[in-house]
C-alpha cells in the first residue's frame, strides 16, 4: 500500500479554524487527521503542499515512525508548531489506515486497552456575561448535561498581576460555580499562563477552599524555574504543556518535577504515537496525562485511542457540546459524552469518517482568538470584544 497524495478540509467558525486531512492510498483506504490552529492556518496549508511532494506521495502509511521522522528531520530546520501540527494530521491519518486496513481499533495497535471510558471535562460553556449569576446558570447546565468535571477561566484580561477587586470578582465566579456545580464535581482552574509567580502563588491560596483538581498554566510557559516556584507555593496539583510542541521538551520539564500533570496536544505535538510515547516517559515520573483538546471530533477520537491502552492518562478535555456544537456533524461516528465519559470505541481506525459535504457548510474564516481582550471568553470577535 502507498499514498497516493492528501486533501485538506477546513472548518470554520469566528474564533478557530480545525484543519482536517486526507491521506489517499493506492488501495482506496482514506485516513483522516485534525489540529486547530490559531491564527496559523494558511501557514499549515501550505507546509502540508510541501510535505505531500517532499515527503507524503509514494511512502507507506503502515510506516509511521520512518514518515514521522523523515517529515520532522528531513527538511533539516527544526520543527515548530507548523511542522509537528503538520506531522500530526498526517500521522493519525496514517494510523487511521492501518487500523482500517486490518480491522482494529488503533488503540489495539499500540498495545491494547487499559479501560472501556474515558471521564471528559466541559469547556467552551462559559460563554456568557462574567458575573456570577450568569456563571452559576451555566455551570449547572454542564452538570445537567452529564458532565463530572467542568474547566474554566475565571481572570478576564488579567496579566502578570491581578488587583484586589478583580481577584475578588474572579473567585466570585469561581466560587458560584462551585456552588452550581456541587462538591463532587470536578472543578478545574485554568490561568492560560497569565501570571507573575508570586500573583499565581497568592491566588493558589485563595483558590484552595473551592479544591479544584488542578490549576492550569499558571505562568507564562517558557521559563520552568518560574512554574516550579509556584509548584513549591501551592499544595494544588500543576497542570501545563500544550504549548509544548515536541516531546523531547518535556524532559526538562519532567527534571523540574514542577507539573503533576501535562497536556500535549495530540494535534501539535505530532500525533497519536508521539503523545503515547511521552505519557509513557511521564508515567517514570509518576505524572499524570490530560491531553488539550480544543479540536472537533476527529481530534477528539484520536486522543481517545490514546486514552483507551494508556495506565496514567486522567481525563480529557472536550469543547464540542459547548461552543460550535454544529460542527460535530461534520465527522461521522463523533464521539459523544454520556453520564461524563467517553465509551472507547472498537470500530476500527479512528472509528470515524469526515463528512466532506458537512465540512464545506462551514467554509475557512478569519478566525481570532485573543486571550487579552475583554470579553474573551465569549468567543465572539464578530461582536466586538476582542
Amino acid at each position: 500500500m502507498r499514498i497516493t497524495g492528501i486533501s485538506t478540509h477546513v472548518v470554520g467558525t469566528p474564533w478557530r479554524n480545525l484543519t482536517y486531512v486526507q491521506v489517499h492510498t493506492d488501495e482506496g483506504i482514506t485516513g483522516v487527521g485534525e489540529t486547530r490552529m490559531l491564527g496559523r492556518t494558511d501557514a499549515l496549508l501550505g507546509y502540508l503542499r510541501e510535505a505531500e511532494t517532499n515527503h507524503l506521495a509514494g511512502s507507506d502509511p503502515f510506516a509511521v515512525e520512518d514518515l514521522v521522522r523523515r517529515m520532522k528531520y528531513g527538511d533539516y530546520g527544526r520543527a515548530g508548531e507548523i511542522v509537528m501540527s503538520g506531522i500530526a494530521c498526517v500521522e493519525m491519518a496514517c494510523w487511521d489506515i492501518k487500523g482500517k486496513a486490518l480491522g482494529v481499533p488503533v488503540w489495539q495497535l499500540l498495545g491494547g486497552k487499559v479501560t472501556d471510558r474515558v471521564k471528559a471535562y466541559a469547556n467552551g460553556w462559559y460563554t456568557v456575561e462574567r458575573t456570577p449569576e450568569a456563571f452559576h446558570k451555566a455551570a449547572s447546565t454542564v452538570v445537567e448535561r452529564g458532565y463530572r468535571a467542568l474547566k474554566l477561566d475565571p481572570f478576564g484580561t488579567g496579566h502578570f498581576e491581578l488587583d484586589h477587586a478583580e481577584t475578588l470578582h474572579s473567585l466570585s465566579l469561581v466560587e458560584a460555580v462551585r456552588d452550581a456545580i456541587g462538591p463532587e464535581t470536578e472543578l478545574l482552574v485554568e490561568m492560560h499562563g497569565r501570571f507573575s509567580p508570586a500573583t499565581a502563588v497568592r491566588i493558589a491560596g485563595e483558590l484552595e477552599r473551592f479544591h479544584p483538581s488542578w490549576l492550569e498554566e499558571p505562568v507564562p510557559p517558557e521559563n520552568l524555574k518560574a512554574l516550579a516556584k509556584v509548584a513549591e507555593k501551592t499544595r494544588l496539583p500543576i497542570a501545563t504543556g500544550e504549548r509544548i510542541h515536541d516531546r523531547i521538551e518535556f524532559r526538562e520539564l519532567f527534571e523540574s518535577q514542577a507539573a503533576d500533570i501535562i497536556q500535549p496536544d495530540v494535534g501539535h505535538i505530532g500525533g497519536i504515537g508521539e503523545t503515547r510515547k511521552l505519557a509513557a516517559t511521564a508515567e517514570t515520573h509518576y505524572v499524570l496525562i490530560a491531553p488539550h483538546n480544543v479540536g472537533g471530533s476527529v481530534l477528539t477520537a484520536a486522543s481517545l485511542q490514546v486514552a483507551g491502552c494508556t495506565p496514567n492518562f486522567k481525563i480529557l478535555e472536550h469543547f464540542n457540546d459547548f461552543a460550535d456544537a454544529e460542527i460535530k456533524k461534520v465527522v461521522k461516528g463523533a464521539p459523544q459524552v454520556v453520564d461524563g465519559y467517553f465509551q472507547l470505541s472498537h470500530e476500527p481506525g479512528l472509528g470515524v469518517e469526515l463528512d466532506t459535504d458537512a465540512a464545506a457548510e462551514f467554509p475557512q474564516q478569519q478566525a481570532h482568538f485573543d486571550l487579552w481582550a475583554e470579553g474573551w471568553e465569549k468567543r465572539d470577535p464578530k461582536g466586538g470584544r476582542q
